[in-house]
């Protein structure tokens, strides 16, 4: 059993609170810790917008000692460039950039390259703070679950270090950008103006700014949750202009070719959760399923009016999915309980009965699921409503702020 909390969310949003949140977890008999994304935010906080797909998040840091960046080479120069640079020219994308930093022209870059090193002191920061972390954590027996977003914010190293790699204009700009058609997260869809990848070019790459990723995402987690896996199907492809969601075409996707880099290097399919979510065709799950990935289920999702049929009842939820009773995009258990209608409190009550803690046996139906795993946000095990909502899709503004207490913690 596993729970989901991000570390921002811990009273100082430091990894060195992390060490008192292990132990919490170890005396309650948990062993895995689920995170959002640790690359740097962007300026709404959000962690799946980030101007990296690589660096980690010096924020959430309160040390000196560095630690040993060696298998760092494929992005960490130019990331510190990017980020260096960024600094000078503050709110503009990078294709507002003088032409020759747009272009990177070397000559240009040397100069700028003496001055990145307090950034790669950062990251070294960062390495050495979260591998200790994790290693004491795995002496504990918990796994720490990372999260790969698929897709990248269009400001960032990667597109501006491998703009070949992505679905750009002859400006530098997006010529679609991802998101996703109206499904019940959101009526309108949703338009997250990340970019679109040129799976052409990665292909020709040998896959290699895939595999690398992948590998540090490994290096940092013992599992990894591939967040909207559909993408490497079919990709919500919208106008760079649309307001939403709702307008835009599907793309296909590598499909098989990508994951099986992805499967390579990961070397164990129990080191991967596909998040398979929202409207999602066979295709997609038949994909999933050929490579024994495990999908995810979500218990807010399984009494609506077609229960009887949703991949996310409890009687349906298999071998292969994670449970959930929600994710950092849901309301709150207690939050959604309060909100919902009769009839979805009813099919509910049909299998828990009438009770006075309505999130306790949303657990335990979590817990006794056909899944070999169930992990719970910790809203949920701190019974709190809507008020400790982590993130509501589709808005920008007032997100990813819930932090608790540690007096919260003694239940």
């Amino acid at each position: 059993m596993g729970i989901l909390c991000h570390l921002t969310s811990l009273p100082n949003g430091k990894i060195t609170d992390s060490y008192k949140f292990l132990e919490f977890l170890g005396q309650n008999g948990y062993s895995k810790w689920q995170f959002l994304p640790l690359t740097p935010p962007d300026k709404h906080s959000s962690p799946y917008a980030s101007p990296s797909a690589f660096a980690g998040h010096y924020g959430i840091c309160s040390t000196s000692e560095v630690g040993d960046l060696s298998e760092e080479s494929y992005w960490l120069d130019d990331w510190a460039l990017f980020t260096t640079i960024e600094q000078h020219y503050p709110g503009k994308n990078w294709t507002q950039w003088p032409e020759e930093l747009r272009d990177r022209d070397p000559a240009s870059l040397a100069k700028w390259r003496e001055k990145i090193e307090p950034e790669i002191i950062r990251q070294g920061v960062f390495q050495n703070e979260w591998l200790e972390m994790k290693n004491i954590s795995n002496q504990m027996g918990i796994e720490l679950i990372g999260d790969l977003p698929i897709f990248i914010s269009h400001h960032s190293a990667d597109v501006w270090a491998h703009p070949e790699l992505f679905q750009l204009d002859d400006d530098g700009l997006p010529t679609v950008v991802a998101g996703v058609p109206p499904d019940y997260f959101s009526e309108s869809g949703q338009k997250w103006n990340t970019v679109l990848y040129n799976w052409e070019e990665h292909e020709k790459s040998n896959w290699r700014w895939w595999r690398e990723r992948m590998a540090r995402m490994l290096r940092l987690f013992d599992i990894v949750r591939i967040d909207h896996f559909r993408g490497f199907h079919s990709a919500w492809a919208v106008p760079r202009e649309a307001k939403d969601g709702i307008i835009g075409v599907w793309q296909d996707g590598p499909k098989d070719k990508i994951i099986r880099q992805l499967m390579d290097v990961a070397g164990n399919e129990e080191r991967i959760i596909a998040e398979d979510l929202g409207i999602i065709p066979q295709e997609v799950l038949d994909l999933r399923l050929k490579f024994n990935l495990r999908g995810m289920a979500i218990l807010q999702f399984g009494f609506d009016e077609d229960f009887a049929k949703s991949p996310h009842h409890p009687d349906n939820i298999n071998s292969m999915q994670v449970v959930y009773t929600g994710t950092h995009d849901n309301n709150t258990t207690l939050g959604w309980w309060q909100s919902t209608n009769r009839m979805t409190k009813a099919n509910v009550l049909a299998m828990t009965g009438e009770t006075s803690d309505i999130v306790g046996s949303m657990i335990d139906l979590a817990k006794n699921c056909d899944s070999p795993l169930c992990i719970i946000p910790l809203q949920d095990i701190l019974r709190l409503d809507s008020s400790g909502r982590m993130n509501v899709p589709g808005v920008e503004q007032g997100n990813w702020q819930w932090q608790f207490q540690w007096d919260d913690l003694k239940l």
